[in-house]
């Protein structure tokens, strides 16, 4: 089933002009459209756009997009000789431009001691021959630091990023040392795993079974302050009940720095109001920890870059959250999915159809899952059930529990006349989901 989640909708407007509109003399006319500024935008020339790199394989229809061209250095300052080692974080501006629909929900670790102390926190003492896979590089300060740990505990370093500013500063590091690729490639996309399997970039990762966490193989990443950020999050752990992605290597451990407002709707307990679709779905599927404390992530501005906006300067959204706190977590698959393969559309659609209700109780809500659907009420509290396993019908939406959701989809797997088409749904059909 597909979800349209990477098409982009133009919109248009139309304005009518109620009024008569004026004579203007033609020689006026003339001399405004003479003395116009330079539109801020325009057409490129086919030779500004770069579809395709030399030597290395086209986009597949399925992934390929349009992309808005990066803005140029600031002053076309040239490319430091030295790449290896960062620039100091006062010329970050200069070659890493935070502008553009592209790079404007980037965040990335700039104190390279924040970043020793992460790379430790996620790779700690005892890890042994691992493989990281890390998205969303950035700059490079996080993999500058995976890099600096004991050479025991990282075999292979696969870098995934396709920012042109950033890969300046990141193409260096597979020439200072062997165990690090650097791969030109969206860590947003499924089509770039399939082609670390595709081109063998993983051949030499051991699978374990499923009731042994794996591990030799780790994917890391800033999760990007986005909806998008927080959709690649969903979408990766919802591959977990099925085995699918990297999860088909077995239960391997996925660490990622991000927002605390994203980490406090997935560690959301019923109690709290934060709790949504999110908290549902990452409970069910995993645990999860803070790997260092978060106070020693804050202030923002010393340990990541772009520095923090005043709300009191911007409207926007991305710009207001921009200077949030962030965290470093890491989460684990739990060895026992409560959502069964199979059942994950199912699962989409519950949740979806009754988190729009998430303050009225249950009784009331599951009437709304689909024309009919208030006979689940006798699947879940009928005779029948065991005493222990009746759902407390009182309970609203909100403070319903991982079990409490398993029962309400299970009955609705059950019941004969639910919708077999569940449009409502985040999973991806094969061609474009992670």
């Amino acid at each position: 089933m597909s979800f349209p989640f990477l098409l982009q909708r133009s919109f248009s407007t139309s304005i009518r002009c109620p009024y008569r509109t004026k004579n203007i003399p033609e020689n006026v006319v003339a001399k405004a459209l003479t003395t116009q500024p330079a539109s801020r935008g325009g057409f490129k020339d086919a030779q500004d756009i770069q579809d395709t790199k030399p030597g290395t394989e086209p986009r597949s229809a399925s992934t390929s997009k349009a992309v808005r061209k990066p803005k140029a250095r600031k002053g076309n300052i040239p490319l430091p000789v030295n790449r290896i080692d960062l620039p100091p974080r006062s010329e970050w501006r200069n070659y890493f431009p935070v502008g553009g629909m592209a790079l404007k929900s980037r965040i990335s670790i700039a104190n390279p001691e924040t970043a020793a102390l992460v790379a430790d926190s996620f790779v700690p003492n005892g890890s042994r021959d691992k493989v990281i896979i890390e998205a969303y590089a950035g700059p490079g300060a996080l993999t500058r630091a995976l890099m600096q740990l004991p050479k025991e505990r990282i075999r292979k370093i696969i870098v995934l990023e396709d920012a042109e500013q950033y890969l300046n500063f990141l193409n260096p590091l597979q020439e200072a040392d062997p165990r690090v690729q650097v791969l030109p490639m969206n860590g947003f996309l499924w089509d770039t795993y399939h082609q670390l399997d595709v081109q063998g970039f993983l051949d030499d990762v051991e699978t374990t079974p499923w009731n042994q966490s794996n591990p030799y193989l780790h994917f890391i990443s800033h999760l990007p302050m986005d909806v998008l950020g927080e959709q690649l999050l969903a979408q990766l752990l919802r591959c977990a009940p099925e085995q699918s992605w990297l999860f088909k290597h077995g239960r391997i451990p996925m660490s990622y720095l991000m927002h605390d407002w994203v980490w406090d709707r997935i560690s959301a307990s019923t109690e709290d109001l934060a709790r949504c679709k999110l908290s549902v779905i990452a409970q069910a599927v995993s645990e999860f920890n803070h790997t260092i404390d978060p106070r020693l992530l804050v202030p923002y501005n010393d340990h990541f870059y772009p520095d923090a906006i005043n709300p009191a300067y911007s409207s926007r959204t991305e710009n207001r959250r921009r200077g949030t706190p962030f965290v470093a977590g890491t989460f684990r698959p739990l060895e026992h999915q409560i959502i069964q393969s199979g059942m994950l559309d199912k699962w989409d659609y519950c949740l979806r159809k009754l988190f729009v209700l998430k303050s009225t109780p249950l009784k009331n809500a599951v009437g709304h899952l689909a024309p009919g659907s208030a006979v689940l009420k006798s699947y879940l509290t009928s005779d029948d059930v065991p005493p222990e396993q009746r759902t407390d019908m009182k309970k609203i939406i909100r403070k319903l529990s991982v079990e409490d959701w398993a029962a309400v989809v299970g009955a609705f797997d059950r019941w004969p006349f639910a919708p077999e088409e569940l449009l409502i749904t985040d999973s991806f059909s094969r061609d474009d989901r992670i």
